[in-house]
């Protein structure tokens, strides 16, 4: 195949305005927001930040031949950060590097972008999200370069065209009005939900209970706690869930501290989720140790498509493996659906309808839920085109040459 080169990169900072109070309850503000003069608003529950806008950072890798691939970093804050990076340290590391669009060309320049600032510490954070944001564009482009999709670039059998999917969030007012939509839900073929403990601590018990007397045993119900328990509120908490037969509780403490994390899987029956904080095998690695994630949750738009699939290889059947999908725009969804649909150990991903929808907005052909399963896309690369037209329209291009 002949050896094309990269010949640039573009990245695009985006914020749309969107209603927060409409979606407080799903991903990106899974709880209400303190008042405030700024974009940028405390949780009224969990010690975070959150944004009133629906935030993205995209970029596009075109090479000399005109080729052009698309990704996405997760940029629920600061988008320009990760452009920037993209643009003063990422630029540098992958313009004018031969691509021959083969999966060891992109492990290669991925590795290359690592390497960029790791001496100097940056091995995590933005630094690890603007670099996944060029792989996933990367993988992109090989596809193409290939004619085949990412899926099958990732492996050695035929990969999957339908992903299960779990309903992230309920919207509402009220656990009435949250039962409500969960029924919807249900009448659309979802029987798997996530709920944030995003109000009181009665709330969410009594949220559970009533959509388990209106929705009957074959619900499945998992439970989100925003890094909000701790050693004094754990075990009183996880044994509500234990008696209730949750699917799994995600990010119950605070992401520093894996033997806390360990001593918490010991003590309860119901299964630990984590993932969406870590961008590496590196920063996984003592919860990988002590094995007390019984569900990993990498963020496609933090890690990569190149280290989700490493991890993927390297947990085997250790752990069941579904996709953290937050605030992303088409090629993020895209990127989780090819590595899902590649990967034995993932059977399921998160759904949440209002992100979705606006990442539909800015794609030629949008991407499609049937009853409670993703469609993975078909044809080359991610499987996706964006209305670049349209991106261009609503962001800001970050360019200081």
């Amino acid at each position: 195949m002949p050896v094309d080169r990269i010949a640039c990169i573009e990245a695009f900072s985006v914020r749309l305005p969107r209603d927060a109070a409409a979606v407080t309850g799903t991903a990106g503000t899974p709880a209400a927001l303190a008042a405030s003069g700024f974009d940028y608003r405390w949780s009224e529950t969990s010690s975070t930040l959150y944004s009133v806008n629906f935030e993205a950072a995209l970029v596009k890798v075109t090479l000399e031949s005109g080729s052009a691939g698309w990704g996405d970093a997760q940029a629920p804050l600061a988008p320009d950060v990760a452009c920037l990076i993209m643009d003063q340290l990422l630029r540098p590391a992958v313009e004018g590097q031969d691509f021959d669009g083969s999966p060891d060309t992109v492990r290669s320049l991925r590795n290359r972008m690592y390497s960029t600032m790791r001496v100097r510490g940056q091995t995590g954070g933005f630094m690890l999200d603007a670099i996944a944001g060029v792989d996933i564009a990367l993988w992109d482009l090989a596809g193409k370069a290939r004619g085949t999709s990412v899926a099958d670039l990732l492996s050695s059998s035929a990969p999957k065209s339908r992903i299960p999917c779990y309903l992230s969030g309920l919207p509402g007012a009220t656990n009435t009005d949250r039962v409500e939509r969960a029924r919807e839900a249900w009448d659309a073929g979802f029987r798997i939900f996530k709920l944030f403990y995003d109000r009181t601590e009665e709330e969410l018990f009594d949220l559970i209970d009533r959509l388990r007397a209106a929705l009957g045993p074959e619900v499945s119900i998992a439970v989100d706690a925003l890094w909000r328990l701790d050693g004094a509120s754990a075990g009183s908490f996880c044994k509500k869930l234990d008696d209730r037969g949750a699917l799994w509780l995600e990010c119950p403490l605070a992401p520093e501290f894996p033997e806390d994390h360990a001593d918490l899987a010991a003590e309860i029956r119901t299964p630990i989720a984590l993932g969406e904080c870590y961008r590496t095998r590196y920063e996984l690695a003592p919860f990988l140790a002590s094995g007390c994630a019984q569900w990993l949750q990498p963020d496609i738009g933090r890690c990569g498509i190149t280290e989700a699939a490493g991890l993927a290889r390297d947990v085997g059947a250790s752990a069941r493996i579904v996709p953290h999908i937050s605030i992303a725009m088409g090629p993020q969804i895209a990127a989780a659906l090819q590595f899902a649909a590649a990967s034995s150990n993932v059977g399921l991903a998160e759904y949440n309808p209002a992100v979705f929808s606006v990442a539909n907005r800015y794609l030629h052909r949008p991407l499609q839920v049937a009853g409670a399963e993703y469609l993975v896309p078909a044809g080359p690369g991610l499987g996706v085109e964006l209305d670049e037209s349209a991106i261009r329209a609503v962001a800001g291009s970050i360019d200081v040459t």
